[in-house]
């Protein structure tokens, strides 16, 4: 077996793992309310700027297998799920969470396809090393899982009103003050799950990333889905989800999904397999 296909079988069997979800330890200078003082806030921070590498502050905290840190699928922590998301779901048979299947039966497509992740999942399932750059008029984001990097747009412009569906949506961001960033992203194709357990949504869903940089070496990120059609509230699968700055030399694993190999791994675990006439999703 390739050393690629062991990586990528060694990150997919993790997140295979159901468990309960860490805990962060709280780091830095904090008022006497809990809040983080201004002074100390702003100590050596680089101002709008969340370049650099990042990694989930606690190891393994980012892989999400049975749901994201902080709305895994345990049956104490669902969204408030709108009757069409509960229609939507009994067609998924995912291999996490509370509603999950022996592999045979797994129908997710990013497990049996290599399908891309999509948003927000690619911030959910197996976030690791995360390297943001900055240009004068977007953030590029690079994923070390599936090595995938995404654009988002700070010239300005608004999300397109009626857009062409996309794997990852369209994306928009501004500083909202000196050190945190905020992303909207709009239009991403229904064809995808929004995590890892089984979770929908419309083509109508909102995601906001919030990137706030809480001190040099500290980010605090929180994500939050906006969907009206599944869900009867707003929810934040991760919310002040702390990742540390990693060194200037540091290089992350090669993580890829090859279909060759990745087909030898649905023989392996037992996975529906389109090469033995399992329709792939319609579109």
């Amino acid at each position: 077996m390739s050393k690629t296909l062991s990586v990528w079988i060694w990150g997919t069997v993790a997140a295979l793992s159901v468990g309960s979800p860490l805990s962060f330890a709280q780091a830095g200078a904090q008022t006497g309310d809990g809040k983080t003082s201004p002074a100390a806030a702003s100590r050596d921070i680089p101002r709008r700027d969340i370049s650099g590498t990042w990694t989930p502050e606690v190891e393994g905290a980012g892989i999400g297998g049975p749901g994201p840190y902080s709305m895994p699928s345990d049956g104490k922590h669902e969204p408030l799920y709108t009757a069409l998301a509960r229609e939507k779901m009994k067609a998924y048979r995912p291999g996490n969470g509370i509603y999950q299947n022996v592999p045979s039966m797994i129908n997710d497509p990013a497990v049996i396809y290599c399908d891309p992740q999509g948003m927000p999942r690619i911030d959910l399932y197996e976030l690791r090393a995360t390297h943001i750059t900055q240009e004068k008029l977007k953030v590029f984001i690079l994923y070390q899982y599936e090595k995938i990097w995404r654009a988002i747009w700070t010239d300005g412009r608004q999300l397109p009103k009626d857009p062409e569906p996309r794997w990852f949506g369209y994306s928009v961001g501004k500083w909202e003050d000196d050190y945190t960033f905020v992303a909207q992203t709009y239009g991403v194709d229904e064809r995808t799950w929004l995590d890892k357990s089984g979770r929908p949504h419309s083509d109508e869903m909102r995601v906001e990333e919030r990137f706030h940089r809480i001190s040099k070496d500290l980010l605090e990120f929180t994500v939050t889905i906006d969907d009206p059609k599944m869900y009867t509230a707003t929810w934040k699968p991760l919310n002040k989800f702390r990742m540390k700055l990693l060194p200037d030399d540091y290089e992350p694993t090669e993580m890829m999904c090859s279909v060759s190999e990745y087909m030898q791994y649905n023989k392996q675990m037992g996975f529906g397999n389109p090469t033995v006439g399992q329709p792939p999703p319609a579109k």
